[in-house]
């Protein structure tokens, strides 16, 4: 009966004496790595004691390559190490810039509803540059949508290599495991704190009125 080959036992060896040096920390490319060697260096092994096993072991190897060119597609450095932390500082510019030129048109908004009107070429002058200067700072939207595009592109391509890796690992539905609710997700939750809502979604003024129903004018006579 055939043996392990000296070669794929010293690789094995090697292995488990680095994870050792770790200290048992071990990552998933490592256990498929020593999978992969474990199978390839059982082979002759198994080819003596049962054709049909070894095919399910060339099976299993193949599997195992496979899923290894996934893990490498998947490119999770490239993601936690460039992709994900630009995003994160493409959300702060919009963010900055949002507030930045909404501060300048608070500004110069309130400016013109200050102003003398009793000289009105003087008036009218700054009304001209304060409006140049709303103009300028509307500007910002034409950076921000290319910065909002940036992090959507960052979002689809995280999205397109999770799902195909998901889709190859076959993962049935049913598998997941179930969310353990947060504090802050019982207080959204409770409260109904879900933010702004696209079209279509949530509570419309007309869903509020029919709530209301007769009382919206007895509401009215309080401010009346």
């Amino acid at each position: 009966m055939a043996s392990m080959k000296q070669a794929d036992l010293a690789r094995v060896i090697d292995f488990l004496q680095e994870n050792k040096s770790r200290e048992g920390e071990v990552s998933l490319t490592d256990v498929m790595h020593l999978a992969e060697v474990m199978s390839g260096s059982m082979h002759d092994f198994l080819s003596a004691v049962q054709p049909a096993v070894t095919e399910e072991l060339r099976a299993i190897a193949k599997e195992i390559s496979r899923m290894k060119e996934e893990i490498s597609n998947l490119r999770a450095n490239d993601m936690t190490g460039n992709k994900i932390p630009d995003a994160g500082r493409e959300l702060d510019a919009i963010v900055e810039a949002t507030e930045e030129a909404t501060n300048t048109i608070m500004e110069a908004a309130e400016d013109i509803m200050g102003a003398d009107t009793s000289d009105p070429d003087a008036y009218q002058e700054l009304v001209s540059n304060k409006m140049i200067s709303i103009f300028e700072a509307c500007t910002f939207q034409d950076i921000t949508g290319q910065r909002i595009s940036k992090v959507v592109e960052t979002l689809r391509y995280i999205d397109e290599r999770v799902t195909s890796f998901i889709a190859h690992l076959r993962i049935p539905e049913d598998l997941d495991a179930a969310a353990e609710e947060t504090d802050e997700d019982r207080r959204k939750r409770e409260l109904i704190l879900h933010g702004p809502q696209h079209t279509g979604e949530g509570v419309s003024q007309d869903d509020i009125d029919a709530l209301l129903g007769g009382v919206q004018a007895d509401i009215d006579k309080l401010f009346d």
